[in-house]
This record gives C-alpha cells, sequence and structure tokens, in this order.
C-alpha cells in the first residue's frame, strides 16, 4: 500500500512538473514577437540618424542599436532595449526611445504608426528636426501614456490626437507646438481620463 501510494505521489509530482515546463514553453512562444512588428520596428530604426546631439541626458544611449535582424542573435524584438510586448499576444504594447540619440524627421508614413497595439509610446528627448506631430498619431488608439517632451516638434497639435481617448497621461511639453485647434477646452473635454497633462512652453 505504501509502495502504491509513493508511485502515485510521484506521478502527480512528474505531472505538475511537466504541466508547468508546458505553460512556460507556451508562454514563451506565445511572448515572441511578430514578424509584421519586427519588421516595422526595424523601418522605424531605419528612418532615423543616431546623433549624440540630438539628446541631452548625460544618461542617453542609443536604445536602438541593439536591435537585431531575425536569425542573428536578439533576433526577438520582444527583448530588445525600450521594447514591451504583451506576454499572451505577443504584440508590442509599449516603445520607451526616450534619449536614444535619434534624429531625424517624422511623417505620417512612418512605420511606427502601423504598432497598433501600443499602450505606451515615450519618445521624449530626441530631435524630430522641426517635424510636425503627425495626424497618423490618431492610429494609436490604445494608447494610454504618450510622452513627447524636448523631441523638436513644431506646429500644430494635430486634431487627430482627440482620437487618443483611453489617454492617462500626455506630455507635448518644451516643443515649441500650438494648440489652437483643438483649443485646451476641447482637449480636456474629449480626453476624458487625462489624470496628467503637461503642455509647458506649447502657444494657445
Amino acid at each position: 500500500m505504501g509502495q502504491l501510494l509513493q508511485h502515485f505521489l510521484l506521478k502527480c509530482l512528474l505531472f505538475l512538473i511537466l504541466s508547468h515546463f508546458l505553460t512556460q514553453c507556451v508562454s514563451s512562444m506565445l511572448r515572441f514577437c511578430l514578424d509584421s512588428e519586427r519588421s516595422a520596428l526595424l523601418r522605424l530604426k531605419d528612418s532615423f540618424i543616431l546623433n549624440q546631439s540630438a539628446s541631452d541626458d548625460t544618461l542617453a544611449y542609443p536604445k536602438v542599436s541593439s536591435w537585431k535582424l531575425e536569425g542573428q542573435v536578439g533576433g526577438d524584438c520582444c527583448s530588445w532595449d525600450g521594447v514591451e510586448c504583451d506576454n499572451n499576444t505577443g504584440h508590442v504594447i509599449g516603445l520607451d526611445l526616450s534619449s536614444s540619440f535619434l534624429y531625424g524627421s517624422i511623417n505620417s508614413n512612418n512605420s511606427l504608426f502601423q504598432l497598433h497595439h501600443l499602450r505606451r509610446l515615450n519618445l521624449s528627448d530626441n530631435n524630430f528636426n522641426r517635424s510636425e506631430i503627425p495626424s497618423a498619431i490618431g492610429n494609436l488608439t490604445r494608447l494610454s501614456r504618450l510622452h513627447l517632451s524636448w523631441s523638436g516638434f513644431t506646429g500644430q497639435i494635430p486634431y487627430e490626437v482627440l482620437q487618443l481617448s483611453n489617454l492617462v497621461i500626455l506630455d507635448l511639453s518644451r516643443n515649441p507646438l500650438e494648440l489652437r485647434n483643438p483649443s485646451l477646452k476641447i482637449l480636456s473635454e474629449r480626453l476624458v481620463n487625462l489624470k496628467h497633462l503637461d503642455l509647458h512652453k506649447i502657444f494657445f
């Protein structure tokens, strides 16, 4: 009877270990980034020059320089510096490229705006060479946090920002931007989930 019980307990233990192993494997497989999003990130990387003068933070460094193509060590974009993926779907949900020496213009054709599952985007402390904030920012409707401060954006803040109804944090500070259409009143009325809004040095 004792041997039967030991045998049963051993089987149960092996089953639990195997179940845990399979769960970890499946989770790891699901977390591996999607080909389309890896491609979008690599094209985003290639759309800018890395210029040390583009960032002022003393701790700045070029995060995208470590991004690798598929087949190379580190080819999974979920493991790339500044990239955060959903553990279940593998979609890129966070992108923190703040203080990354990014220099160059950006427009609505940039592959950044193909990352439709983004919830957090931080491009602060780079130099986008007096670009306007692209109207395609409105494509990223899942965003809850958007940080664009100190990034060399100019012109009118696009009306499409009103489509980002899930925003909790919006920081557009320290750019020579204008907020006239939409107005501050319309912005505050439409973005009802905002908890933090920084428009320091924005023109009204």
